[in-house]
């Protein structure tokens, strides 16, 4: 099978799209004919060896976590799900023709394979930042990096418990994130002052990294009231950062209720194809996504 795989850490231009033997489910997976793959800020900073002190993998190496596709093969003690169901869930080297998946749950009507392959990483990492952070409805968030994936899911999940939020987003993003209720703000110089005239702020999220910890932490006067998901010196601010590890099938179900009571739609930005995965990876460090991005197999 085709599948996108690294031999050395490196920029976007170490992927390379090659034949690979097909992956089987272990007891407590599923395998699924992939149809799109999620592209995340984890696949290009493990890619770029930004982890490898932490959690050191082995080269050559499959990317992505995010599918969704058609499950084909069954792996021993798994039930409620059949060969031929429409699922989205993590696993792991989903940039692939066929992935194996850990944790999984079936699309919701009218949900394309594209968008549902956004989910369930972002909505994971959205609900979990939320929790750590503590923030209470009718409290109001800062939430900096408000248009991206993460961002997309905060602002409507916060809306959905009673919590106010303010989002700074470049200026082409301004009525992206208004639209999710938010009141929206601007990056760039004085925008620690522009949030400031916006109200108090009780809680910050830090989602793309800009440099903007310090900010968040003097709007909100307290390291405990703030979490990053992409600033790996915060600590030494005493602000949390938020890798992995919250419960994904939990996390699945809460997005499947979010989207059947349409309280949840996070738009495709753009898509590609397995060989373009490179320009995905250089887009989405780039930064400045409305949604997601996905890859079509």
């Amino acid at each position: 099978m085709k599948a996108v795989r690294f031999a050395e850490y490196g920029g976007p231009e170490v992927l390379e799209l090659t034949d690979v033997a097909e992956p089987h489910p272990g007891p407590g997976q599923v395998r699924v004919a992939v149809r799109a793959a999620g592209v995340n800020p984890h696949d290009w900073r493990v890619r770029e060896g930004q982890f490898r002190r932490i959690k050191p993998i082995e080269l050559p190496a499959g990317v992505g976590q995010d599918a969704a596709g058609v499950v084909d093969e069954i792996g021993e003690g798994v039930e409620g799900v059949e060969v031929g169901d429409q699922v989205m869930g993590r696993g792991s080297s989903t940039y692939a023709e066929f992935a194996v998946l850990n944790s999984w749950a079936r699309l919701p009507d009218g949900l394309s394979f594209a968008e549902a392959a956004g989910y369930p990483s972002v909505v994971e990492t959205a609900l979990r930042v939320l929790r750590m952070v503590g923030v209470q409805p009718g409290q109001t968030l800062l939430v900096s990096g408000a248009a991206g994936g993460v961002g997309s899911a905060v602002l409507q999940i916060a809306r959905d418990r009673g919590i106010a939020v303010i989002g700074t987003a470049g200026a082409a993003n301004q009525e992206y994130v208004r639209g999710l209720g938010a009141v929206a703000t601007t990056y760039g110089e004085g925008w620690v002052e522009r949030v400031r005239q916006l109200g108090r702020v009780d809680a910050a999220l830090d989602l793309n990294g800009a440099g903007v910890v310090r900010g968040l932490l003097e709007l909100t006067g307290d390291p405990d009231k703030v979490v990053t998901i992409a600033d790996l010196e915060a600590s030494m601010l005493g602000i949390r950062f938020a890798g992995v590890g919250g419960s994904m099938p939990a996390a699945l179900a809460e997005a499947v209720d979010l989207i059947a009571r349409g309280k949840l739609h996070i738009p495709v930005a753009q898509s590609y194809s397995l060989a373009d995965a490179s320009a995905a990876h250089a887009d989405s460090r780039a930064g400045h996504t409305r949604g997601r991005r996905v890859l079509l197999v």
